[in-house]
């Protein structure tokens, strides 16, 4: 399957991480085989960290996309700040958050940050077949 043949991206942003996941979950569907649910809970996962960052640190969501080519999802976020995103040492057990940036990290296959005067883009690429 090409990024010509899926449905692929939004006008309007996501209101909330849920609606963000809905609309990848749908686009997940599309997907022959289907991929397994290991890998749709950890795009999911993804999804949610991004779209969630956005609000909590990035000044809000400004754009959505998804989009499936071969076997992978490329998930693109656009917010309203210039910074990139950095983990954080995490001095405390009991000091919340820090763990997103990483999670996002250590699941995507490739993870890049474009950033402009108005904001930045992050864009994710994931596998949709099991795990190697």
């Amino acid at each position: 399957m090409t990024t010509a043949e899926t449905k692929a991206g939004w006008l309007e942003p996501p209101l909330t991480a849920a609606t963000a996941r809905d609309r990848v979950r749908g686009l997940l569907l599309m997907c022959e085989p289907a991929p397994p649910p290991q890998v749709v809970n950890d795009i999911l996962l993804v999804v949610t960290e991004l779209v969630t960052n956005a609000g909590r640190h990035g000044g809000g969501l400004i754009a959505f996309d998804a989009r499936l080519a071969e076997d992978t999802i490329t998930i693109s976020v656009t917010d309203a700040s210039p910074v990139v995103p950095h983990t954080h040492a995490r001095d405390r057990a009991s000091t919340p958050g820090g763990f997103g940036w990483p999670l996002i990290q250590l699941l995507s296959h490739e993870v890049r940050v474009r950033t402009s005067a108005t904001g930045k883009t992050i864009r994710a690429v994931l596998g949709t077949t099991a795990h190697g």
